[in-house]
This record gives structure tokens, C-alpha cells and sequence, in this order.
């Protein structure tokens, strides 16, 4: 298991910092009936960024549709994401320099007042990597250094929050990451810094439309209120840990269907996207492209899925909520620890996890 990081103020001290245990915060009955998060204190985060200003609704549109319903639940929320879109990132870090938490004043119409009523206010910064204000083209921090940042002293020095937060939410990610790409996924990454540290993390993501490239408002709204409930029930049943981490990705649903119910899944062998790389005539420089595996069971080579119970054919074939546990333990073959743990989520997800 690993130990959650005390926060603290200054640079030196973070770097030798202790560890500090962090219950969450239980629920009265009267707030768990109407607000079953109150007292819930959550740090969100992404790799699509927090600007949510493209058309395609790709660069960060998910996490305020996040932050929205995880408000409405009563969670104290705040924000700290990347300033520029870092999908595909995984877990990578930045070794040295200086980074920036911004916070944003004018945030996307709609969701302004989401927040009103929490104590932080659904406060949202941005981090790039610049000794001063972020700029429109200033480098960004990544998915993974936006959670060290916060919890290593930044949601103390920006919020006045002096312990961890009870969870740390990713996404909602532009995109589902199932199969080969949960490992380059920068969602899956910020979740795996935060159980690295000791904090119960969950990541989110959600499918595009058709053309996989427009990213509906819907999707990332029925998402966002199933991993409300999801959050909550989890919650009830003291199942928020640190031990690993939970992938969930949502379905498309834009076009008026309802998810199907959510199945425990493992991430799939196969792949769904790949990397392509082709040469420019003879020389040295080579375009990279994504390829799309065929999602109806007929892929070959990387693109075949071995697994029965692979995320990907859930989601993307059959149309269910997929969860997946994922740790940071790379180690082959490491026994689980949790498994009582384990084992009661899986039950959990099986029977009594939110249906629509």
C-alpha cells in the first residue's frame, strides 16, 4: 500500500514530507439523503485540459460536466488540470523548471454558478510550466504533475486545504481509454500519481460520437451523474481506497439510447487506436497518425482482443459502463493485497452500482 503525502507549503519541505492517514469525511443521514457527498472533498483533474474552448468539445468539457454534478452531490471540488491538452501523456512528469497553478475567473458559459455553495467554490486552475501567468501558447504541466502539485502543496498554498482530498476524480476524458491505450492514457495517469500517493482515485471516460471526433455534451452529462452516484455509493460502503484505482468508461448515448448496465471488466490485450508512422518520401522524418482497430470482433495482429471480458468489448461492441481496477504496481505477477477489497467493489459494480 502506498502512504499518502502530508501537503505542505514550501518546495524543500515537500520533498521529504511525511505521511499523514486521511479517513473520508463520513455523511450525516440528512446530507447523505439529498447531498450524498456533502463533507466529500475532491480534487478533479484531466489530460483534455481545462480551457474547454474547441467546438469538438475535446480540450476539457467533460471535467466542468465532473465538476458540475459532483457539486450538485455536495462535494467540496476544486480544480487543478492542465493549462494546454496533454491527451496521451500516461503518467509522465516534468523533472525540473517551474510550474504555475492559474486560476480561471471568467469559466465557460453555463457552468459558472455550478459551485456557489461549496467552500471552495469549485475554484479551477490551470498549470503550465512558466515562472509567471500562463499564457495562450505557454507549455503545460501534465496530467500526472497537475496531482503531484496538488498534493504535494498546492491545494494547501491555492485552497487552505492542509490534508489530502478524500478522492482525486480524472477526466471526463474526450474518448474512451480502453485496451492498449489505458497506457498512454494521461486520465489513467493523474489517477495512478494519486494512489501513488496514497489517495483513492477514479478516472473517467467517455465515448465520442460516430465519427469519433465530436464529443457530445450528453455523453459527458450521463456520465458525470452515474460517476456521481457511482462516487456516493462507493462512499456508503467505506470502498473509496487507495489500493488501486478505478477506470470507468461510458458509451455513447447521444443519439437518445441509455448506457447498459455497468460490467467489471479487465483491460482489454488488444488495441482499439494505434500509432501509425509513415516515412515522408526518402527521408529522415516520419507523419505519425492514429489507426482505429475494427470494433466488431474482427481485428487482426495488435487490433484482436483475446479477453472475454475486456473493456473494450463491453463498451465499444456491446454498449455498457465499463470498471476496471488499475494500480500502480507494475511488478508481474504481485499478489493483491486488497483482495477483500477487490472483491467487495466487484460485487458492488455487479448488483448495486447505479443503473439507467
Amino acid at each position: 500500500m502506498r502512504i499518502r503525502t502530508a501537503l505542505t507549503a514550501a518546495a524543500a519541505t515537500l520533498l521529504t514530507a511525511g505521511a499523514t492517514a486521511y479517513a473520508a469525511t463520513p455523511a450525516t443521514p440528512a446530507a447523505a439523503e439529498h447531498r450524498p457527498l456533502a463533507g466529500l472533498r475532491v480534487l478533479i483533474s484531466n489530460d483534455d485540459s481545462m480551457q474547454a474552448a474547441k467546438a469538438s468539445n475535446s480540450d476539457g468539457l467533460g471535467l466542468y460536466e465532473l465538476r458540475r454534478a459532483m457539486c450538485a452531490a455536495g462535494a467540496d471540488v476544486v480544480v487543478m488540470a492542465p493549462w494546454q491538452v496533454q491527451s496521451g501523456k500516461g503518467t509522465a512528469v516534468t523533472n525540473g523548471g517551474v510550474v504555475t497553478a492559474q486560476r480561471r475567473a471568467a469559466l465557460p458559459a453555463g457552468y459558472e454558478g455550478d459551485c456557489a455553495s461549496a467552500p471552495s467554490r469549485g475554484a479551477v486552475f490551470g498549470v503550465c510550466l512558466a515562472a509567471g501567468p500562463c499564457g495562450k501558447d505557454t507549455p503545460s504541466a501534465t496530467p500526472a504533475d497537475t496531482v503531484k502539485l496538488a498534493l504535494r502543496g498546492g491545494l494547501r498554498a491555492k485552497v487552505g486545504w492542509k490534508e489530502a482530498p478524500d478522492v482525486v476524480l480524472t477526466g471526463i476524458n474526450s474518448g474512451p481509454n480502453v485496451s492498449a491505450s489505458v497506457n498512454d492514457s494521461g486520465t489513467v495517469g493523474a489517477a495512478v500519481a494519486a494512489i501513488d500517493q496514497g489517495v483513492p482515485a477514479v478516472a473517467f471516460s467517455s465515448s465520442g460520437d460516430e465519427s469519433n471526433l465530436f464529443f457530445p455534451r450528453e455523453n459527458y452529462r450521463a456520465h458525470a451523474e452515474f460517476g456521481a452516484r457511482l462516487v456516493a455509493g462507493l462512499r456508503a460502503r467505506a470502498l473509496l481506497t487507495p489500493e488501486f484505482a478505478l477506470k470507468v468508461d461510458y458509451p455513447d448515448v447521444s443519439t437518445g439510447q441509455r448506457a447498459k448496465p455497468p460490467v467489471w471488466t479487465r483491460v482489454g490485450d488488444g488495441a482499439v487506436v494505434y500509432h501509425a508512422f509513415e516515412q515522408q518520401g526518402t527521408s529522415d522524418s516520419f507523419d505519425i497518425a492514429l489507426g482505429l482497430c475494427p470494433v466488431d470482433g474482427t481485428g487482426e495482429g495488435e487490433c484482436a482482443e483475446g479477453r472475454e471480458d475486456a473493456d473494450s468489448t463491453w463498451l465499444l461492441d456491446k454498449g455498457h459502463i465499463t470498471v476496471a481496477p488499475v494500480t500502480w504496481d507494475r511488478t508481474y505477477g504481485t499478489p493483491v493485497e486488497a483482495r477483500r477489497t477487490l472483491n467487495r467493489i466487484e460485487q458492488y459494480v455487479k448488483h448495486d452500482a447505479p443503473r439507467f
